[in-house]
């Protein structure tokens, strides 16, 4: 793939993009909090011969520093957008996981006719209702939780809630060991701090196009689970449980949530 870079007053974001043919439809990945692009290689990998990609590593993660923590998850999801416009990536669907499907969220709210459709991998809705108050003013102080660990246990508890698989736990210990413990708690802690300040606008968050849920049987990050059951009966749209699979599903099963990647753009005959 290749890396271009957009530059924002804030720093510059690195993305990866590889391209087919113009006629090809495009597919955006959106990393988790903390991720970065790594965390698509078995979807990039399984994609790359159908489809043109996209990967970032968002705002503040990877390469994309040094950046400035004071952004929203809005900026975020502008960014991107402008990102894509500028490459010439029209009615693209967006592949979020965790933050990454936040983040397309925000896009939509704010550009609701811009995607082709959304496939949400262990994220959660944005909307204010799904959220418990607890839950939000929780996600404000979540420093200080983080700081108190020793880094070294701190990755193994973060390798290990992330992933089932060993695979997918060395995945997310590298991607860990981009950061130093200091630079690993402020960029955790600003990401549910921006999070819990989306929730407390309490937009309308619609899914404006054909959209896919996708969470891991074992997901262990918070309430995404119970929030993902919430999501499917609240909204009617179809959701996939990966069997054997933690947070980062596209990690641990890349197979199973690769064919229902698959099915769904099939299903979208673009």
């Amino acid at each position: 793939m290749v890396e271009k870079t957009f530059k924002t007053e804030k720093g510059e974001i690195h993305y990866f993009i590889s391209e087919v043919s113009q006629t090809s439809p495009w597919l955006v990945f959106l990393p988790g909090l903390t991720a970065d692009h790594r965390l698509f290689e078995k979807q990039v990998e399984d994609f790359k011969d159908e489809y043109n990609l996209f990967v970032w590593d968002a705002p503040g993660h990877n390469l994309s520093r040094p950046f400035e923590l004071s952004f929203s998850i809005a900026d975020m999801a502008e960014w991107l957008y402008c990102i894509l416009v500028q490459e010439g990536i029209h009615k693209p669907v967006i592949v979020g996981q965790s933050m990454g499907g936040y983040v397309a969220q925000a896009l939509l709210e704010r550009h609701p006719d811009f995607l082709s459709g959304f496939v949400s991998i262990d994220s959660a809705p944005l909307k204010r209702k799904y959220i418990k108050g607890w839950e939000i003013k929780a996600l404000k102080h979540t420093k200080f939780i983080y700081i108190s660990y020793p880094w070294k246990l701190l990755k193994k508890h973060g390798a290990k809630g992330c992933a089932e698989t060993e695979y997918g736990r060395k995945l997310m210990l590298a991607m860990m060991d981009t950061y130093t413990k200091k630079e690993y708690c402020e960029l955790a802690a600003n990401g549910y701090k921006i999070l819990a300040e989306a929730f407390e606008q309490d937009l309308a968050y619609e899914i404006t196009c054909p959209a896919l849920l996708i969470c891991g049987e074992k997901d262990k990050a918070g309430s995404a689970k119970r929030l993902n059951k919430a999501w499917a009966k609240g909204s009617g749209l179809p959701i996939k449980w990966i069997s054997g699979a933690g947070h980062n599903s596209n990690t641990d099963k890349p197979e199973q949530v690769n064919n229902a990647i698959r099915e769904f753009l099939k299903s979208l005959k673009i």
